[in-house]
């Protein structure tokens, strides 16, 4: 997320194949949601990856991959406050959302934005970062291998490559939700991830023996697992309706009827089985991340 972002589907905007549709701004707007959720519910635990981070002096110029709405660019601005950040994604749709925030939050000088395909073999001149952050991104790349070289030759002397991967998109319901249907999330879960075993096979990866075999050392390895009670915020309520919602969209056609309607109640806003009006949502989730040095 920066794609810390959790979504259960490998999505266009970080391969650069756009399709200005109306389908394709609905998906946009669902994303950018879901990325602005993960950043507010689970801000505290990026600060803690980031503030972990080996760095040996406060970097300067840092570097975020696949940056998405900008959870990483903004938690980067704030643990570095002498550094400058250049926000990288596929999508300008996200970039101008990156943009407002920053206005927003009077840190457009210290932000600067570059559209690019980072599947693509040439990459636009991002300078030579001390700090390169590519968080839930590189695992959507059909040549990972390609991108890490990249960043090794970029990286300034002495300079860290941090990439942050998902476990998998968050559970929220406990197991013997929804009542009738105990174990719908599991269910869904399971379909999701025979999609992305397909389309996206470096989602989850280790990522160390790849940064090993593009030239890196891996200085530190940690795992993050998160575990949030719902109670300590509704804005969890809207995270596991919007991650749900886009869930349903992708598994429709491989449910049981009877799970499909379960899930419907759970999203319908109006419904007295709405996930809004739950108290027992939690978020589970796990973060691991790698700093290496070329």
């Amino acid at each position: 997320m920066d794609r810390t972002h959790p979504h259960p589907l490998p999505h266009s905007a970080q391969q650069g194949h756009h399709h200005h549709d109306h389908d394709h701004d609905h998906d946009t707007d669902g994303l950018a949601e879901i990325l602005d959720l993960d950043a507010e519910v689970l801000a505290e635990h990026l600060g803690s990856l980031t503030a972990w981070l080996p760095l040996r002096t406060g970097p300067r110029r840092i570097v975020d991959l696949g940056c998405g709405t900008g959870t990483g660019t903004f938690a980067l601005l704030e643990r570095f406050p002498d550094a400058h950040v250049i926000a990288v994604d596929a999508s300008a749709a996200l970039l101008e959302r990156l943009r407002a925030k920053a206005r927003e939050n009077g840190l457009d000088e210290r932000v600067s934005t570059v559209q690019a395909d980072l599947d693509a073999p040439d990459w636009p001149d991002l300078g030579s970062p001390d700090l390169v952050w590519a968080s839930a991104s590189l695992h959507h790349l059909s040549h990972p291998d390609r991108a890490l070289r990249t960043v090794r030759d970029a990286l300034a002397p002495g300079g860290l490559f941090a990439v942050v991967e998902l476990a998998g998109f968050p559970r929220f319901l406990p197991e013997d939700a929804p009542e009738g249907r105990p174990g719908l999330e599991d269910r869904c879960h399971a379909l999701t991830d025979r999609h992305q075993a397909e389309h996206t096979p470096h989602r989850g990866a280790d990522w160390g023996p790849l940064l090993t075999a593009a030239g890196f050392t891996v200085e530190g390895r940690r795992t993050l697992a998160i575990d949030m009670a719902g109670s300590r915020s509704e804005a969890i309520g809207r995270y596991a309706l919007a991650g749900l919602r886009r869930i349903r969209h992708a598994t429709a056609t491989g449910l049981h009827p009877e799970d499909l309607a379960a899930l419907d109640q759970l999203l319908d806003t109006g419904s007295p089985h709405s996930l809004l009006r739950r108290g027992d949502l939690a978020v589970r989730t796990e973060r691991t991340v790698w700093a290496a040095r070329a």
